[in-house]
C-alpha cells in the first residue's frame, strides 16, 4: 500500500468508511443525501456550505420544464454553447434527467420561484433559446438550494459530517483509492488523519483561485484535481476556463457577481462613454455565450475605456428586490445601481475541465468518483452553457449515489499504518507569496487572451515556483495550473472559453476532447520551456 505524503495517524473512529465524501458544496451533500439510508461520511474543509461555490451561484438550475421546452431544444443549446465539444450522449442523459432531479430539490424544501398558480417560475440566460432557469428570488438559487440542502443533511441519521477537515492526499493501493488524508482544524493541526474507504467521492470544487481575478471562494485552488491527478487519474479539458463577463469591479477578492440574469432581464453593456459595445459583436449582443462577451468586456477594460452594466431601465427601482445579492454588493461599495451603472471585468468563473469521469460519475482510477466542478463529465464542451452546472452537480450527484449503492458491502477491516506523523504545512488565511505569484502568472499568461509566448512564459514559472515551494498542498495546486497551461499550449486554436490570439480561428483537426495524465503533462511542459 502506497501513502503519498507523510505517514498518518490511524483514524480512530472504529474501521472502514463505507463512504467518504470530499467537500460539502451541492454535489457532495445531493449525493450524501441519494446515498441514505447507506453510512456516509462528508469532510468539509469549512462548514458544510460555506467555501462552496454553489451557494454563490446567483442564476439557478437550468431543466426543460415549461410546456414550450424539450430536451432535444436544451440539448441543442447545451451543444451550440460547448463549441463542439459537447458529449451529446452525456448532455442528452444530463438534460433527460434534470426536472426530476428539481423535483428531488423541491422535495427537500428549496423555496423556487412560484407564479400566484403555483406553477414554478422560469426565466432565461444567455445562449438558452427558451426560459428554463428555475430561480429563488431572482439571484440567490445557490443559497438556498445550500440551505435546504444542509438542513435535510443534518436530519439525516447516516450522513456524518466532519466539517473542518483540509483534504490534503488520497491514499492506494496500486490503481485502487482507498482513502484519504486529512488534516483537521480547519487545517491547523499537525496531525494527519486517515480517513479510510471503500469508495471516495470528490466533490472538492474548481480552479477559481488560481487567478488574480475570479468570482470563485479561496478553497476552489484546485487541489482536490491536483492531488487526483498526482494519484494518476486521467484530466480532461483542462484548457478550458469560463470567464463570466461581469463581475463587479469593486476592488475585491473574490470578486462579487453581477448575474447574468441582469442580462437576461435586459441589462446593457456600456464603456466609459455611455456607448453600448456587444451589439457590433455578435447578433445576440448582450446574450451572446459567455466567452465572447467575456472578451468583448476585457477589449473594453484594457482599451482604457472601461466596461459597465447599466441596469438603470431594464430594472431600475425593482433592483433591490428582484436582485438582493447583486444590490448589496453594489451599495457596499458605494454604488447604487438604480442610479448608475455597474463596473464590471471579466473574472474566472468556471473549470469545464477536470478529472475525465463515465456517466456514472467514475474517474479512471478504482474507488474514486467526482461530481461538481472537479470533474469533467463532457456536458459543458469547450463552454458551459448558463445554470447547466448546478444541473451537472445534481444528475451526477445522484448517478454516482445509484452506481455505489450498486456494490456490494463487504465485511472486514484493511490494516493502517499504526505510527503517527505531523508536519507544520498549517493551512493560512493569507495566501502564500509562491500562490500570490501563480495567481499573477495565470491571470495574465493563462487568462481571457493566451498565446504561445505567453503560456511557455508560465510553464516556467509555474517549474521556479514549484521548487520554491515542495510542500505537499503546493504541489497540488501547482498541478492544476500545470494541466491548465499545458492544455491550453498544446491547443493552438480558439475554441469556447479557450481563446489564442496567435490562432484565433478554429480547427477542424482540433475538435476534440483532451484527455492527458500529470505525468504526460510534465513532460510536456519540460519540452515546452525548453523549446
Amino acid at each position: 500500500m502506497a501513502i503519498a505524503g507523510e505517514v498518518a495517524v490511524p483514524l480512530s473512529f472504529g474501521g472502514v468508511d463505507d463512504v467518504v465524501i470530499v467537500g460539502g458544496g451541492l454535489a457532495g451533500l445531493f449525493c450524501a443525501l441519494k446515498l441514505a439510508p447507506r453510512p456516509v461520511t462528508v469532510l468539509a474543509a469549512a462548514p458544510i456550505g460555506q467555501g462552496a461555490s454553489s451557494a454563490w451561484a446567483q442564476g439557478g438550475i437550468a431543466a426543460a420544464m415549461s410546456p414550450g421546452d424539450t430536451f432535444e431544444r436544451h440539448l441543442a443549446d447545451t451543444l451550440a454553447a460547448g463549441a463542439g465539444i459537447v458529449d451529446a450522449k452525456i448532455a442528452m442523459l444530463t438534460v433527460s434527467e434534470g426536472p426530476e432531479r428539481i423535483r428531488d430539490l423541491l422535495s427537500y424544501g428549496v423555496p423556487f420561484d412560484r407564479d400566484l398558480e403555483g406553477r414554478l417560475l422560469l426565466s432565461r440566460e444567455a445562449a438558452h433559446s427558451e426560459r428554463r432557469i428555475v430561480r429563488v428570488r431572482g439571484d440567490m438559487a445557490g443559497r438556498a438550494i445550500m440551505e435546504a440542502l444542509i438542513a435535510a443533511v443534518r436530519k439525516t441519521p447516516t450522513i456524518r459530517v466532519l466539517e473542518g477537515y483540509v483534504v490534503e492526499d488520497l491514499v492506494r493501493e496500486g490503481r485502487s483509492v482507498t482513502g484519504v488524508i486529512a488534516r483537521p482544524d480547519a487545517g491547523q493541526s499537525k496531525r494527519r488523519i486517515v480517513f479510510p474507504a471503500r469508495s471516495v467521492v470528490l466533490c472538492s470544487g474548481g480552479i477559481g483561485h488560481l487567478y488574480a481575478v475570479t468570482t470563485n471562494p479561496a478553497e476552489a485552488r484546485g487541489q482536490g484535481l491536483g492531488m487526483a491527478a498526482r494519484a494518476g487519474a486521467v484530466v480532461a479539458d483542462p484548457e478550458f476556463v469560463q470567464f463570466h463577463p461581469t463581475a463587479i469591479d469593486i476592488g475585491r477578492d473574490p470578486a462579487p457577481l453581477a448575474t447574468e440574469a441582469l442580462r437576461g432581464d435586459g441589462a446593457l453593456l456600456v464603456n466609459g462613454a455611455g456607448e453600448r459595445f456587444m451589439a457590433a459583436i455578435h447578433p445576440d449582443a448582450e446574450l451572446a455565450p459567455r466567452d465572447i462577451v467575456a472578451r468583448g468586456v476585457f477589449a473594453e477594460v484594457r482599451a482604457g475605456r472601461g466596461a459597465f452594466l447599466d441596469c438603470r431601465k431594464a430594472v431600475g427601482k425593482h433592483f433591490p428586490d428582484a436582485f438582493p445579492t447583486v444590490y448589496a454588493s453594489c451599495m457596499a461599495a458605494g454604488i447604487d445601481p438604480v442610479t448608475r451603472p455597474i463596473p464590471v471585468v471579466p473574472a474566472v468563473h468556471y473549470h469545464m475541465g477536470g478529472l475525465m469521469v463515465d456517466a456514472d460519475g467514475r474517474t479512471s482510477l478504482d474507488g474514486l468518483w467526482a461530481a461538481g466542478e472537479v470533474a469533467s463529465t463532457g456536458l459543458h464542451g469547450a463552454n458551459r452553457l448558463a445554470s447547466n452546472s448546478l444541473l451537472e452537480a445534481v444528475v451526477f450527484g445522484a448517478r454516482i449515489a445509484e452506481s455505489i449503492k450498486g456494490l456490494i458491502l463487504q465485511n472486514g477491516i484493511r490494516n493502517w499504518p499504526k505510527n503517527a506523523g505531523e508536519n507544520d504545512e498549517l493551512v493560512t488565511l493569507e495566501d502564500s507569496a509562491e500562490l500570490k505569484q501563480l495567481r499573477r502568472i495565470m491571470a495574465n499568461d493563462v487568462g481571457v487572451i493566451r498565446d504561445a509566448k505567453g503560456l511557455k512564459h508560465a510553464l516556467r514559472e509555474i517549474h521556479r515556483l514549484e521548487h520554491e515551494n515542495p510542500r505537499l498542498r503546493f504541489a497540488n495546486i501547482v498541478a492544476a495550473a500545470r494541466l491548465v497551461a499545458v492544455a491550453a499550449h498544446d491547443r493552438p486554436e480558439s475554441r469556447g472559453g479557450h481563446f489564442r490570439a496567435d490562432h484565433a480561428e478554429p480547427q477542424d483537426a482540433l475538435r476534440r476532447r483532451t484527455f492527458l495524465t500529470l505525468k504526460q503533462a510534465e513532460a510536456r511542459a519540460a519540452e515546452i520551456a525548453a523549446l
